[in-house]
């Protein structure tokens, strides 16, 4: 097969710096802010004139810490208890021939910063560092279909968990940050098929390692400290 190269054109600096925890799909945290930093020669403005006219963007991007060389025809999704299988071209898993994601983020706007033009952006779902290779607006009109099914999905609805958090361990987190966290939090950041009460989770949001344990519904934050 003839092969394609695809160039970065910009990088997500995002509160994520390990895979646990990231929301599973773009849009349900929508506190969660990250920043889209573009690579030369793309820095220029001219290439986001009329931007700021779209409230929402879609992100091409790669899972880059999941890249295999091997086709794996079917995968076994999390939510559907981690031992269902379905089509790799039925999922949105990380482990697909191109390793390519999509994500609809809301567009906060444009900033400059140290290396030119950033968007702001809301309801990201990647990993700090993760490399974009393009950007899109996302057209309401043509983009959203209310007729739409969901397949297998509809069985793996996101739940939201209530989340406990004593106010002297919340205050440790930045103001502009507590809502976003919270948000990660309810919902639910664990494996589908996990659920056990004393197990404690480690989640590394921002410069914090935070602790958790779930029982039934409720998440109780146990620990949030500055990562080392």
């Amino acid at each position: 097969m003839p092969q394609a190269m695809l160039t970065p054109i910009a990088h997500i600096h995002s509160d994520f710096s390990q895979k646990f925890g990231i929301p599973r799909q773009s849009g349900l945290v929508e506190q969660l802010t990250a920043y889209v930093v573009f690579e030369e020669p793309f820095r220029n403005r001219d290439a986001l004139r009329g931007i700021e006219g779209f409230s929402h963007l879609w992100l091409i991007w790669q899972f880059s810490e999941a890249l295999t060389s091997e086709f794996r025809p079917t995968v076994r999704p999390p939510r559907l208890g981690g031992n269902r299988r379905v089509g790799v071209f039925a999922s949105r898993a990380p482990y697909r021939p191109n390793g390519l994601g999509l994500s609809c983020v809301r567009l906060l706007g444009v900033e400059e910063g140290p290396e030119g033009p950033m968007l702001r952006v809301a309801g990201a779902d990647l990993l700090d560092g993760t490399p974009i290779f393009d950007i899109k607006p996302y057209l309401p009109f043509t983009d959203c279909r209310p007729e739409a099914t969901p397949g297998y999905t509809a069985e793996t609805v996101e739940h939201k968990l209530h989340v406990v958090c004593e106010g002297q361990l919340l205050e440790r987190i930045p103001e502009e940050k507590r809502d976003a966290l919270l948000g990660v939090l309810a919902c639910d950041p664990r494996p589908g098929y996990e659920d056990d009460p004393d197990v404690e989770y480690g989640l590394a949001f921002a410069e914090f390692d935070v602790g958790f344990r779930v029982l039934g519904d409720t998440l109780t934050v146990t620990r949030i400290n500055l990562q080392n």
